[in-house]
């Protein structure tokens, strides 16, 4: 372009312009939260001013000069160091600058940074509860480690031991036994700002990659099946990982049948197949079944009987509405206390007692409770013949259910009792 009178003016105007505009870009505009590398500029006794790319210097000083970090007195001009911007530019054209905060969100950089490099860390455990222990970072912030993500070592040394009434007080105690004492840990969950971190020290033990432990709760859904190992024992049920996914397979899970002794049946290291029956809490409560991978034993051996039948069985338990009785390994039944005699009995220890063998009558099958509703008084215990008519006479377990409820039908349940009822495992 050829330059004139004419258009001289207007070349300046834009030319100008244009340096403003270059000389504005390199300047950069921060909002309370932001934090920023800076230079340290000048310092004095009680404030430090630092360099960071703004319009206008920031400045630190008062409350915001402390931290358990960084030594104040050695930081010379030149240095470099993170700020945290409290407030953008006063009244005097400064802005204000904290380096207390600034460490916080380092310590967090660094958590963040240790989680996504899954990083093994120290932590001091200084809190216990029911549910775990609460670890402190040498930084000073803290976090969980949940009892199923601790070694299973350290709570149950032998699950036969634990009675299930005391297992709460007995895993306080033991957690209790680890205040003050160092923990190797990863970090399993990171949430800066709901201020949670969550440790695990299992992760640690079994070398577990977190991130596949993230791709695989994408893919897994309850029917799942999947290949583990178990990593610990407890009364309640076994901890299995099962491809980075930790879970509980609870004790009514194990096996069709009554498990007195989880060690009896596992060790840590056994592998197992689980099927998935539940993921909650983004995948921190998994529940697995190992049972259910397997036929169940009692539906093959509960075809033979039918309603009406008389058979042999042996007392296993006597409580006040009524008699456990064994029939054969894995089929059990109940005896109301109104089917254990014509006259009336305050408890069934008044006719019945355990290891005692008696001949009764099935009066119903329940498919639901696998159990059997049972009648003492319908049989004559030297003959083995029914001495009082049996509805539903010849019936097989699928049409059972309402005939039992009708036999029993003035002899009402508490809701108690029906639990109890239910959960008389089969043995």
């Amino acid at each position: 372009m050829q330059i004139t009178n004419d258009n001289f003016a207007d070349l300046q105007s834009a030319e100008l312009t244009k340096k403003i505009e270059s000389t504005l870009e390199n300047f950069k505009m921060y909002k309370p939260g932001d934090y920023v590398t800076g230079e340290v500029i000048a310092k004095t006794a009680d404030s430090i001013i630092i360099d960071i790319g703004s319009r206008a210097e920031g400045i630190v000083q008062g409350r915001e000069l402390k931290t358990r970090s960084l030594n104040i007195d050695k930081l010379k001009p030149g240095d470099k160091i993170l700020v945290y911007v409290l407030s953008g530019e006063g009244s005097d054209g400064s802005i204000v600058l904290s380096l207390r905060k600034a460490e916080i969100i380092k310590v967090w950089l660094d958590i963040e940074e240790a989680y996504k490099n899954q990083d093994i860390v120290n932590v001091k455990v200084v809190e216990v509860n029911t549910g775990g222990v609460i670890c402190e970072l040498p930084s000073g912030l803290r976090g969980f480690i949940p009892v199923s993500q601790l070694d299973p070592k350290r709570i149950f040394t032998d699950a036969s031991k634990a009675k299930s009434k005391n297992i709460q007080s007995e895993i306080h105690k033991r957690l209790s036994e680890l205040l003050g004492e160092e923990i190797q840990v990863r970090i399993y969950e990171v949430d800066r700002e709901k201020g949670k971190i969550i440790f695990s020290e299992k992760a640690v033990l079994l070398g577990e990659n977190i991130e596949s432990r993230k791709a695989l709760l994408q893919k897994v859904k309850p029917g799942s099946v999947l290949e583990g190992v178990v990593t610990g024992l407890t009364p309640f049920g076994i901890f299995v990982n099962a491809q980075g996914l930790e879970g509980l397979v609870h004790l009514s899970e194990l096996s069709w049948d009554k498990v007195a002794d989880v060690s009896s049946l596992y060790k840590v290291g056994d592998k197992v197949k689980v099927m998935v029956l539940s993921i909650d809490d983004a995948g921190r409560r998994v529940a697995y079944s190992i049972k259910r991978l397997t036929k169940d034993p009692w539906k093959e051996k509960i075809k033979k009987y039918k309603i009406g039948d008389v058979v042999d069985g042996v007392v296993d338990g006597l409580v006040e509405f009524g008699a456990f009785v064994r029939v054969e390994e894995g089929i059990n039944g109940l005896i109301h206390i109104s089917e254990i005699s014509d006259g009336r009995i305050e408890h069934p220890r008044e006719v019945l007692k355990k290891g005692q063998k008696v001949k009764v009558a099935i009066l119903g099958i329940s498919t639901t409770s696998r159990h059997l509703s049972l009648s003492l008084k319908r049989v004559d215990q030297k003959t083995g013949k029914l001495i009082a008519p049996v509805s539903g006479a010849g019936k097989k377990a699928k049409d059972s259910t309402k005939i039992a409820s009708k036999e029993l039908k003035n002899t009402r349940l508490s809701k108690e009792t029906k639990k109890q009822v239910e959960n008389e495992p089969n043995k």
